[in-house]
């Protein structure tokens, strides 16, 4: 079968140029657009009057100053999501005209010193003022429904108010430039009879499906899995380990056969994540021991490209385009 997307790898902003800015805001959306991303990545949560915002996670103390607001203090609490036990602020509990008092702070203080000289400038985005930024500069969106399974039981579907905005921005057929990710299966299913748009199902290098306790992301990337995922989604977005893994070194090793098993199923292969820093690299393109350091970034990348993968997720946009020129 035909690769389904021919012609370059898409570059995928992976939470913006999260690599420069706090992820996250209209900062590193724009600052992505300028650097040449194909699509623009927000991770969709939602809030207290049911509106989609993006942050990396419903638990905002890492990405915000929520824990410096006196008046929040009594909004911090302890869940359970998705098996795991958190706690801080969420979302959920706030509604949209309170969240948007907050301001941005960057996630990886350790490693992206630089990016805290942003931290309190940004608020907090809606999807559809991402969707705005989106349609005004040419670019593509490529939301993620985070813990969907979780809002649903909270009686806060991710379903309805996506659609209704990607309606509303005339995102309805397989050809608009949107891709709907989600590391959940039924939520998948449950928009595959909804809307045309473009699925991809993400897979991790461990673990399943949080909704999916008979599943397992080795499973789905048999051919037998891979099967599976096409009859509901347009496409897979595996952690890039899946693709080529790791040796006990940390080098990069053979690559697997899933991007070649994949497009036999006609699926796209978006891997991730791509970023610059020696803490994320490879061994071999490590550029000293200190992990906050450069390293090479464009080399890693362009052997993943070698494999025939149809797009990638990356923080660092500049770098990632250009890996993709001949």
């Amino acid at each position: 079968m035909q690769k389904p997307l021919d012609g370059k790898a898409i570059v995928i902003a992976h939470r913006g140029a999260s690599g420069e800015r706090p992820e996250h805001t209209i900062a590193a959306y724009t600052l992505a657009i300028d650097q040449g991303a194909d699509f623009i990545e927000p991770d969709l949560v939602l809030t207290k009057d049911g509106v989609l915002v993006a942050r990396h996670e419903n638990e905002i103390s890492e990405t915000t100053d929520v824990a410096a607001k006196p008046e929040f203090a009594g909004r911090k609490t302890s869940k359970t999501i998705d098996g795991r036990q958190m706690t801080g602020w969420f979302t959920e509990d706030f509604t949209l005209a309170e969240l948007k008092t907050l301001r941005a702070k960057e996630r990886l203080p350790q490693l992206r010193k630089a990016n805290m000289a942003y931290d309190g400038q940004f608020g907090i985005p809606t999807f559809e003022e991402i969707l705005e930024l989106a349609k005004a500069r040419g670019v593509g969106v490529y939301p993620e429904t985070k813990h969907p399974s979780y809002f649903t039981s909270i009686g806060l579907p991710h379903e309805a108010p996506l659609l209704a905005l990607l309606q509303k921005f005339g995102h309805a057929e397989k050809s608009a430039p949107v891709f709907i990710q989600s590391f959940e299966v039924e939520n998948l299913k449950a928009l595959r009879g909804k809307t045309a748009v473009r699925l991809v199902q993400l897979m991790d290098e461990k673990g399943g499906p949080p909704d999916r306790a008979d599943l397992s992301y080795a499973k789905m990337a048999t051919p037998d899995g891979l099967n599976a995922i096409a009859a509901y989604a347009d496409g897979i977005g595996p952690n890039k380990t899946l693709v080529i893994p790791r040796t006990l070194l940390g080098n990069m090793g053979e690559p697997t056969t899933l991007v070649a098993d994949a497009h036999k199923e006609g699926l796209a292969v978006h891997s991730w994540t791509f970023r610059r820093e020696n803490y994320f690299l490879p061994l071999e393109q490590k550029s000293g021991i200190d992990p906050r350091s450069t390293g090479d970034l464009q080399a890693e990348i362009r052997t993943y490209l070698a494999t025939g993968i149809d797009g990638f997720f990356s923080d660092n946009i500049s770098e990632a385009v250009a890996a993709t020129k001949p």
